[in-house]
């Protein structure tokens, strides 16, 4: 998976304050970083059944504009070889208010209505996987902050060059967050906004 030839923009002003060797130790973990997403995206496209694939590929044909711009050229031409057959006196195929025409339109909504509702379904699981992964490296990272927050705190008062004072934030921050606790406290807040309303 690794692609050699990925690389950050090298014009980016930021980019002018980062050494060279920097900027290579930059770019293999943006590296990482997007094979790591790309394998995630493989895996769950892998999981997809031979039908939910086709399907999409049918959604992704169907949500072009010149599929609107075909169907609108499809009633026409319907409407107007009706016409015709009738100026030339013949049997009409479908004569108005054309129920053949209506029937192929409604089941056309029909079947693309269901195709799009089976393709939301999928993309919402992976919504919830992706906001489930989200909120895992969310509390690593809380974590791993709170425990650089207590070394820093317990390195400033072992050096004797910095004075010893206490600080209450850093304190407070050293303290690992509780998303229980957090959830409640955001449910209640949302209760008592909407009893307010």
């Amino acid at each position: 998976m690794d692609n050699p030839t990925r690389r950050m923009p090298k014009n980016n002003e930021n980019n002018k304050l980062i050494s060279p060797e920097e900027r290579t130790e930059l770019d293999d973990i943006v590296d990482q970083n997007i094979d790591s997403i790309v394998a995630l995206h493989m895996r769950a496209e892998s999981k997809a059944g031979q039908h939910q694939l086709t399907i999409e590929r049918l959604i992704a044909f169907l949500g072009r504009p010149w599929y609107l711009y075909f169907i609108v050229l499809c009633v026409f031409l319907w409407i107007g070889l009706n016409l015709l057959l009738l100026i030339f006196h013949r049997a009409s195929i479908d004569p108005a208010p054309f129920y053949w025409l209506q029937g192929a339109i409604t089941l056309n909504a029909l079947l693309t209505t269901t195709a799009v509702l089976i393709k939301q379904n999928r993309q919402e699981k992976q919504q919830g996987l992706h906001s489930h992964l989200d909120f895992q490296v969310n509390l690593l990272v809380e974590q791993k902050v709170t425990k650089l927050i207590g070394l820093v705190e317990e390195l400033r008062r072992d050096l004797p060059s910095v004075k010893n004072r206490h600080d209450p934030q850093a304190e407070a921050m050293k303290q690992p967050v509780d998303p229980h606790d957090v959830m409640y406290n955001l449910h209640q807040s949302f209760n008592e906004a909407q009893q307010n309303l």
